[in-house]
């Protein structure tokens, strides 16, 4: 059996709850650490193994298990004899295209999130599936690769600078939450600035074919993210209505704040997708008008040079018996009416504010 799938569609035929990890493979291999949050005392440790965890389940203390990188797949199948996660909750942590979630089961509660990052030059959007394992005294995060997205509260547990003690684990499953989304309050600033930078091409009437590639490109951008951030609202949400003891009243008050939070950057997502059709608009509108302004300034040239092609054509006709064919003045008299008739028709076309 491969350990390793890059899309869904390759499970097909897999047995429910198979110990596989879906999703793109990082270079580097899984990394287990461990915090050990007593009063007054944090431990910090590397793992090789889930099976060395069981050491902590007779403390008092809270133990945080970060899992850093899934390409290991068979090292989280371990939670399953360690600690009696079902085998579908192992699957969906491997499978790094789920949707954001959360489930309660008899001893635990199982989270999915997702953390977004977006380039500030580029709007291309970065997408990291966090999940989370809430037990009695044991908080598990699954990360799909290493970086520095946790180390804000590494820090603060280990300055002491939080109540992770003292409100429990549950709170240090909100910090996880919070994090996530103080990442896309900047992921929202960097979508502002875009955006106003493709407005002002537009209304200054800078707009070229590039333009529209940035619209269509940062739209695409956001249906990505409107994707990943709407069912966060149903997670925060489920969390507050949660009967479980692994849940306390404490805490609910810190998740609705951030369930507010939630729902401010869904608004705004909402309405930059809507400034990104009118954006659109505008950008139709300009090419329009641009269009309108070269057909004005063509029709105005031919109404010149009909009326001159038309006596040209006449008098260019070979018949032997044509008046003025013999007339002295007959060629000047031609020209005189060749000016004549293009600065008429230059005062009617301004007279008309066509020019």
């Amino acid at each position: 059996m491969p350990k390793s799938l890059v899309n869904p569609s390759d499970k097909a035929g897999f047995p429910p709850g198979a110990i596989v990890h879906v999703g793109e493979v990082p270079q580097h291999e899984t990394r287990i650490t461990v915090v050990d949050i007593s009063t007054g005392n944090v431990a910090e440790s590397q793992l090789d193994s889930l099976h060395e965890l069981a050491q902590y389940k007779d403390t008092d203390s809270i133990t945080w298990v970060i899992v850093e990188g899934l390409k290991d797949a068979n090292l989280v199948a371990e939670l399953e004899p360690v600690f009696g996660i079902h085998p579908l909750v192992i699957e969906d942590i491997l499978n790094t295209h789920q949707r954001a979630k959360f489930e309660e089961h008899e001893h635990y509660v199982f989270i999915v999130m997702k953390g977004l990052l977006s380039d500030k030059r580029r709007f291309r959007v970065r997408t990291e599936q966090v999940s989370l394992l809430l037990l009695d005294k044991f908080v598990f995060t699954f990360k799909e690769k290493q970086d520095d997205l946790l180390q804000p509260i590494l820090q603060r547990i280990k300055t002491g600078k939080g109540r992770f003690h003292s409100l429990g684990p549950d709170y240090l499953v909100y910090t996880v939450l919070d994090i996530i989304i103080d990442n896309l309050f900047l992921l929202v600033d960097t979508l502002d600035e875009q955006t106003n930078a493709l407005e002002d091409k537009l209304l200054t009437s800078k707009a070229t074919q590039k333009t529209l590639h940035a619209i269509q490109g940062l739209k695409r951008e956001l249906i990505h993210v409107r994707r990943n951030i709407s069912p966060m609202r149903e997670v925060l949400a489920g969390m507050m209505r949660s009967d479980s003891t692994l849940i306390s009243d404490k805490t609910g008050i810190y998740l609705r704040d951030a369930l507010d939070h939630t729902i401010r950057i869904v608004e705004s997502i909402e309405s930059y997708r809507d400034i990104l059709s009118s954006l659109l608009e505008i950008y139709v509108s300009t090419i329009s008008n641009k269009m309108n302004e070269i057909m004005k300034v063509l029709t105005v040239f031919a109404s010149i040079f009909i009326p001159l092609t038309f006596l040209t054509g006449i008098y260019g006709m070979n018949f032997e018996y044509m008046p003025e064919l013999h007339w002295k003045w007959a060629y000047p008299a031609l020209w005189m009416l060749f000016v004549t008739i293009p600065v008429a028709l230059m005062f009617y076309f301004k007279k008309k504010k066509w020019l």
